[in-house]
């Protein structure tokens, strides 16, 4: 039986989302663990979160009992940390996407029976998420680090298919969006289940702005 992973990657953001009122580390926590949530709850797959920097009390404490916590600088140690592991296929999923619909990982993981690598691609550029067949080919690994340590590289899917030996070994699936600026807030939408956290945290408070 295949053994799968799907882990958070707990980076914290180049620039938080500063509103008034609200801690920016406290909303980008509300993200995490509403994404955290996402794959926790997804059948057939073990979460798990991948804590940069090492020392996450706040990301730990979060995590349900028995979820794999890992230290990884990088999304090459992350996955090699998963390959230990034991895992076959692993999906590694950015933390500012609380409102990540399960079903996109789930096409994800459908992907790699096709292909070694699959790719969510983001609205605005990088990834939501990348699924890989485990242990990583060597072209992912030596492609991985120009895409940065939270998968943010605009042109993430391109600079992945330019260094696969043929492009069809990188499935993309569809794509959601990243809230990485204030302004993103407003992708999100009150009537889609989930993102309980922070819904809670923002409560009250308009999604979009006026014109």
């Amino acid at each position: 039986m295949t053994v799968r992973y799907a882990a958070v990657l707990a980076t914290p953001p180049a620039e938080p989302i500063r509103l008034p009122g609200i801690d920016p580390d406290e909303l980008h926590l509300a993200f995490l663990e509403d994404v955290y949530e996402v794959v926790a709850g997804l059948e057939l797959v073990h979460p798990a979160l991948i804590l940069r920097p090492p020392d996450r009390p706040d990301a730990e404490a979060l995590a349900w009992p028995g979820t794999a916590i890992l230290r990884a600088p990088d999304p090459v140690a992350a996955l090699h940390a998963l390959t230990d592991l034991g895992a076959d296929e692993a999906a590694l999923v950015v933390p500012d996407v609380p409102d990540l619909p399960a079903l996109l990982l789930g096409k994800l993981f459908r992907a790699l029976g096709g292909a070694p690598v699959a790719a969510c691609p983001a609205a605005e550029g990088g990834l939501v998420a990348l699924a890989v067949r485990l242990p990583a080919p060597d072209w992912l690994v030596e492609a991985l680090p120009a895409l940065g340590a939270d998968l943010r590289e605009p042109r993430a899917l391109a600079v992945l298919r330019s260094e696969a030996p043929r492009p069809g070994l990188v499935r993309r699936t569809p794509g959601w969006h990243r809230l990485c600026e204030q302004d993103d807030l407003s992708r999100l939408d009150p009537d889609l289940e989930g993102w309980e956290n922070t819904r809670a945290l923002l409560a009250g408070r308009p999604l979009r702005t006026s014109p």
